[in-house]
């Protein structure tokens, strides 16, 4: 399908079974997953910002990491809850457009984020005296800033939810070896790229902790990469299953499975991972609690 075409017409987005009878309890689902996202990551932005005892380099990615997941799945969810209620799912091309490069683009700020995370832990954990100078305010924002700047760069029916990148090759009846070229070669060196960083620091952080005499001190380090390096397995493990297959042995509907979990159920999963077993963050929101409280 040539691009003039795809321009003309609109791409119509079939939701996970063509019956009507699931429409509305899948948008029920998906409104909760949402409501529960907007609450889980808004909160954590406020949590983070209103106590000056977060106000440490690691709770400043994470911070970040929450409005990229807030940003991710405002980005499909909206539309995709209208989709579920009306008659003629579509999605114009420009919509499209917009959906996928904005979705592309917080994919890869989500990916290097948890690689500059992983770079804190290893800061953190194997030079804790120089943990403080190495990741200075400045360095953090510097970091922040470079997370962003590099991330901003045969039918009419999809079967999805959503525009994707895969999706999109199946669309096309010309020749699209150059696109999956291109794309291997783009989330090589970004998401497999911040991969081999995330592996590289956790090498040095279990050996560093395997050399750490106490088993307190061991179980403590163990605890504060065990959070991220949840949220790094789900993550990547889904991004590579989803774009390093070929679109020869491409199935629409394990893409569409896969595709719920990193654009809708991660960013929801994300603040609870870092707070349900996070004391600091379970005392910062005691003390916001009791705080709310007094003022009432």
């Amino acid at each position: 399908m040539s691009i003039g075409k795809l321009i003309s017409l609109y791409l119509h987005l079939l939701h996970f079974r063509e019956g009507t009878e699931l429409q509305v309890p899948l948008f029920g689902v998906f409104l909760l997953i949402y409501g529960i996202t907007l609450v889980g990551n808004g909160g954590m932005i406020l949590l983070i910002m209103s106590d000056p005892r977060l106000h440490t380099p690691m709770y400043f990615f994470l911070s970040n990491l929450s409005f990229c997941d807030l940003c991710f799945s405002s980005i499909i969810s909206p539309k995709m809850l209208l989709n579920f209620l009306a008659e003629r799912k579509s999605i114009s091309y420009t919509d499209c457009a917009v959906q996928m490069s904005l979705s592309i683009v917080f994919t890869d700020v989500e990916g290097l984020l948890l690689a500059v995370m992983a770079y804190d832990r290893y800061v953190s954990i194997c030079n804790p005296l120089l943990y403080r100078v190495t990741m200075s305010r400045q360095l953090c924002k510097q970091l922040v800033a470079g997370v962003y700047a590099l991330s901003f760069s045969r039918s009419n029916i999809m079967n999805h939810f959503f525009c994707d990148f895969p999706p999109m090759l199946v669309l096309s009846c010309s020749d699209t070896r150059i696109n999956e070229i291109v794309m291997f070669v783009f989330l090589s060196c970004i998401i497999v790229g911040s991969l081999v960083n995330v592996l590289l620091s956790y090498v040095y952080i279990i050996s560093t902790i395997l050399h750490i005499c106490s088993a307190e001190g061991r179980r403590k380090a163990f605890s504060t990469c065990s959070f991220h390096l949840t949220v790094v397995v789900l993550f990547y493990g889904i991004q590579l299953f989803l774009y390093l297959c070929s679109p020869s042995s491409y199935s629409m509907d394990r893409d569409k499975v896969a595709s719920v979990f990193y654009t809708l159920v991660i960013p929801m999963l994300n603040p609870l991972i870092y707070s349900l077993r996070n004391t600091e963050v379970k005392d910062a929101l005691r003390r916001a609690m009791n705080k709310l409280v007094t003022n009432s």
